[in-house]
C-alpha cells in the first residue's frame, strides 16, 4: 500500500529542486514520479530550450499545457516545470487527484543553483530578468499551493520527509506550511 492516496504534485522555481526531492519523495513514499519537463522533451523530440528559441515562451507554455492535460497519473510525485502555474486547467488537472506542494525557496538561493538561466528553456519574456520572474509567479505558486515548504537549509533527503509528513497530514485537511 502507498503511503500517499493521491499524487504530490510539485511545484516551485527552477532551482528549487523539484526534480530532485521529486525523486527521493517517490522513493520514501513508494509512489512512481514523473517529471513534466522531460515529459515535453520526449513527446516533442526536442529541448524545452530549442522550444523557446524557435517558437517562443509562449509555444513552451503550450505544450506543456498539452501535456499536463494528457497526463493519467495516480500513485505518483509529479514535478512540474516552473511555469505549470500559468494553466488554470493544467493546475486543475493535476489537483483533481494531487496535492499541490510548493517548494518555496528565496531568489537568492534560486539564483545561486540556476547560475546562467539563459539556456535552461524558461517560458518568460526575452526581456524579463530572473527576478521578474520569480516576482510574477510567487502569487500563482502561493494561490495553487495546498502545502508551503518552506527552505531553511534542509537538505533534499529532509525537504522530501517533510513533505511526505505534511502529506500524510493534509489527506484529510485543508492548506498547510510547514
Amino acid at each position: 500500500m502507498h503511503l500517499i492516496q493521491r499524487n504530490v504534485v510539485l511545484i516551485g522555481m527552477p532551482g528549487s529542486g523539484k526534480s530532485t526531492v521529486g525523486v527521493l519523495l517517490a522513493k520514501e513514499a513508494e509512489l512512481d514520479f514523473v517529471d513534466t519537463d522531460v515529459l515535453i522533451q520526449t513527446t516533442e523530440n526536442r529541448s524545452l530550450q530549442d522550444i523557446v528559441d524557435k517558437e517562443g515562451y509562449l509555444a513552451l507554455r503550450a505544450v506543456e499545457e498539452r501535456v499536463i492535460l494528457s497526463l493519467d497519473a495516480r500513485h505518483t510525485v509529479i514535478s512540474t516545470g516552473g511555469s505549470a502555474v500559468y494553466s488554470e486547467k493544467g493546475v486543475a488537472h493535476l489537483k483533481a487527484n494531487g496535492i499541490a506542494v510548493y517548494i518555496d525557496v528565496p531568489l537568492s538561493e534560486l539564483e545561486r543553483r540556476v547560475g546562467d538561466y539563459s539556456r535552461r528553456g524558461l517560458a518568460k519574456r526575452p526581456d524579463q530578468s530572473f527576478e521578474e520572474l520569480y516576482a510574477e509567479r510567487l502569487m500563482l505558486y502561493h494561490r495553487y499551493a495546498d502545502i508551503t515548504l518552506t527552505w531553511k537549509g534542509q537538505t533534499p533527503e529532509q525537504v522530501a520527509r517533510e513533505i511526505l509528513q505534511g502529506c500524510r497530514m493534509l489527506e484529510s485537511g485543508p492548506k498547510l506550511k510547514i
